[in-house]
């Protein structure tokens, strides 16, 4: 298969999907370029004319996107051909396919209010001696960046984040513990993360956070964070963090 745009390495994976590598001299491209794709297939899935009725799931990562298909109805050669002719389309169509992008279609940008140095959820010092930087600073530098939704998984909600300044990169604890508690603010390598419920875990902890990140309904739950959005963390007080819960 002769590869296109910002497809870098299509791979079967059994018989029943793709995964998709993307292009990108850094994370942040690599991802976009997922970004961007998913939003191309997802606007096909919309569409009453070129809606691929084959596709099962459609899941993103941090430079790839997993596609799975029903066998009965196309195999790995008929995805690619509509891969490559949905590409051409949105060539010729908005001259975009091939570009980098900024903004990502479906996109949001959400802020998370975190209670620094909660006693029940606070690394600092552990984090400070790995990485030889004052609180103050590491707490300056995780509200001062700007993340990107790369992944969800590990448990339903959990949002993997990146990327934490290089400076601030801190291996995960050498054992994990048996509980984070829900609303954990975390960092492991460049990574960030929120813990959405009680769980093992082994990153350092920063603090805690009141919100949610998954918001149970009578028939449905919904995360509050997904694939492709980007997030900012702002200090709280201990005060504002109950107020939360009260209000």
């Amino acid at each position: 298969m002769q590869l296109f745009g910002d497809i870098k390495r299509l791979t079967p994976v059994g018989v029943d999907a793709v995964i998709l590598y993307f292009k990108g001299d850094t994370l942040d491209k690599a991802n976009a370029a997922c970004q961007r794709w998913l939003a191309m297939i997802d606007s096909a899935v919309q569409s009453s004319i070129d809606s691929p009725l084959w596709l099962k799931e459609c899941v993103p990562s941090y430079d790839s996107l997993l596609l799975v298909f029903n066998i009965e109805d196309i195999d790995t050669h008929g995805v690619y051909a509509w891969l490559r002719a949905l590409s051409t389309r949105q060539a010729e169509n908005e001259g975009v396919a091939n570009q980098n992008v900024s903004a990502l279609p479906h996109s949001a940008t959400k802020t998370i209010p975190v209670w620094y140095g909660a006693p029940s959820a606070s690394d600092l010092s552990v984090v400070s001696k790995k990485t030889s930087l004052s609180i103050d600073e590491i707490i300056a530098l995780h509200t001062g960046c700007t993340f990107t939704v790369y992944a969800v998984g590990f448990a339903p909600g959990f949002a993997y984040m990146g990327e934490l300044p290089e400076v601030m990169a801190c291996s995960r604890l050498s054992t994990p513990r048996k509980r984070v508690p829900k609303g954990a603010v975390a960092i492991a390598d460049r990574q960030t993360a929120v813990y959405p419920s009680d769980s093992p875990g082994g990153w350092n902890l920063l603090g805690l956070t009141p919100l949610s990140m998954v918001n149970h309904r009578e028939n449905e739950s919904t995360a509050l964070l997904k694939a492709g959005d980007t997030v900012k963390f702002t200090a709280i007080s201990e005060e504002e963090f109950y107020a939360y819960h009260e209000g």
